[in-house]
């Protein structure tokens, strides 16, 4: 069951070595702020924890992954330190999940839009079924994916993002992402993706922990200035929030 506070849920169970992280938002799985800032402190936490080998990244419910940012919050910026603060949420989650020691196990069940293919493209080893469509749609309402382009590229290259970011109505399907490198498999149904993850994590969580740890850091090398670039993306982020064509294209969509 999906859950009502509007603030977001945010639940982890450890058991058999494993970190299963569930996230939910009434509004399709979006995030507000304080959701970022929770989850971001939760893989910080879980990093230091020796008990766990690995983690599972997950949402609530059987429709939408993640929603991305929370639009209310976006049509609320008024400044820009509210508009660096905000679109620093999502660099704060994809900063986490990079420097987490355990490697991170998406599990996409639906469609997933701007942020949320950040936080896909942030995940080590992603689990897919057909309705896992991804869209950048940020460029549609006068912003543009800064934040989370270093994730996405990582994963499926200059080409694929600027496929994504210059379509920003268009949804590419759960094949195109496999096929570019964002997922790892891909299911024709939540049932049997969620046999193999099991089974798959089940298996990984009998290795040595400090053989996934050390693989995690070899392919994460070469991001050591992420701290600093995606706040700064942050920054052009929240410029963009306050410009009067982004103001006027926000107002469409909340009529």
């Amino acid at each position: 069951m999906s859950t009502k506070r509007i603030n977001g849920s945010l639940y982890t169970k450890i058991e058999n070595n494993i970190a299963w992280v569930e996230f939910g938002h009434p509004a399709s799985n979006s995030f507000v702020s304080e959701l970022l800032a929770r989850l971001a402190s939760e893989f910080d936490k879980i990093s230091q924890n020796k008990e766990v080998s690995l983690i599972v990244l997950k949402s609530e419910g059987d429709r939408a992954f993640c929603a991305g940012a929370s639009f209310d919050e976006l049509v609320a910026i008024s400044n820009l330190a509210e508009g660096k603060a905000f679109f620093a949420g999502f660099a704060n989650v994809i900063n986490a999940m990079r420097k987490c020691s355990q490697p991170i196990f998406g599990r996409v069940q639906g469609k997933t839009v701007g942020g949320g293919v950040g936080l896909a493209s942030a995940c080590d080893y992603v689990y897919a079924t057909e309705a896992a469509s991804v869209k950048l749609s940020e460029i549609s309402i006068g912003i543009a994916p800064m934040v989370i382009a270093p994730a996405v590229e990582r994963k499926i290259g200059k080409s694929g993002l600027a496929e994504l970011s210059y379509a920003p109505t268009e949804w590419k399907n759960a094949y195109w992402a496999k096929e570019k490198g964002l997922y790892s498999k891909v299911f024709d149904s939540i049932a049997k993706l969620d046999k193999e993850l099991e089974f798959h994590v089940q298996k990984m969580a009998t290795y040595n922990a400090e053989s996934l740890a050390e693989m995690k850091r070899v392919l994460w090398e070469g991001t050591s200035h992420w701290d600093q670039l995606l706040m700064d993306r942050a920054e052009a982020s929240g410029k963009l929030a306050l410009s009067p064509n982004t103001k006027a294209a926000l107002e469409k969509f909340k009529k």
